[in-house]
């Protein structure tokens, strides 16, 4: 039986968790990096459910899969983003590559979703 809300996706949740891990990981950036660096990871990582909240929203499919592509283009923003924090010494090794992990899981599960509504287009 399909979902019948966006919170009941799994794909979602996962990445309500990733705006979580993302606010966490920021919180200690560099003042000076909070109109730059800061900004633009965490407005990376509320777009990945906004969108998979708004894709399910929508009339149709494709519209679906238009909104599911832009969040897997935020989660690449996220992980280019976290691996320049870790370059400038804002993180470490160990928060890098717990954040990469998240979003490996978020976007197998975006990936599933997409599949799955790509199979019914079929």
């Amino acid at each position: 039986m399909p979902v019948q809300n966006y919170r009941g996706l799994i794909a979602w949740q996962n990445a309500m968790e990733l705006v979580s891990v993302v606010y966490d990981l920021t919180k200690n950036f560099p003042r000076d990096e909070m109109f730059g660096l800061t900004s633009q990871i965490r407005r990376a990582s509320v777009s990945v459910p906004s969108n998979i909240a708004e894709g399910q929203g929508r009339c149709s499919t494709k519209e679906y899969l238009r909104h599911l592509s832009i969040s897997h283009g935020s989660l690449r923003e996220i992980e280019t983003q976290n691996l320049i924090a870790e370059m400038l010494g804002y993180i470490s090794t160990d928060q890098s590559n717990g954040t990469m992990e998240k979003c490996a899981e978020v976007g197998r599960l975006r990936n599933g979703l997409a599949n799955s509504l790509e199979k019914r287009m079929e």
